[in-house]
């Protein structure tokens, strides 16, 4: 891209909200429960892990600034270090193996004389949530599954 447009887009690109100390904390436990259950999918082993990461948060509640600084410094960096290859996922969602493994039939299929009035005639997108007007980010009505992401736009 040319200067003319970095400059025009550089206008409307908006700054990254600044988070609260609080905030980062909570994102930082929260990627860390995820990244936990990635790696200890057993829940048993994944409820002695979280309590095991909980009390490494509680002990650190009341460090100074400074400290805090280095502890979440250490903290990303870890989570950074243990990132997992392949992260769990909800079976049923995209990515997962159960991801669209049985698709509902059209009602056509189901009923070749016509649909009767008492059938639920609902439409579902890809992970079984009831279609709304403009529900997914595209707004078309169709909804992109991007499997390296593994998410639905």
């Amino acid at each position: 891209m040319n200067q003319a447009f970095r400059l025009a887009g550089d206008q409307f690109r908006m700054a990254a909200p600044k988070l609260t100390h609080k905030q980062e904390v909570c994102r930082l436990y929260r990627s860390a429960l995820k990244l936990t259950y990635s790696w200890v999918v057993s829940r048993d082993l994944f409820l002695e892990e979280a309590a095991s990461l909980r009390s490494q948060f509680e002990s650190n509640r009341t460090a100074s600034p400074a400290a805090c600084t280095r502890l979440m410094e250490d903290a990303y960096s870890k989570l950074n270090e243990y990132q997992h290859p392949d992260k769990y996922c909800v079976p049923g969602m995209p990515g997962g193996s159960s991801f669209m493994r049985n698709p509902p039939l059209p009602l056509s299929v189901c009923f070749p004389e016509g649909v009767p009035e008492e059938v639920n005639q609902r439409e579902v997108n890809p992970d079984w949530v009831t279609k709304e007007e403009g529900g997914y980010a595209s707004g078309s009505g169709q909804v992109v599954v991007d499997f390296t992401k593994k998410n639905m736009t």
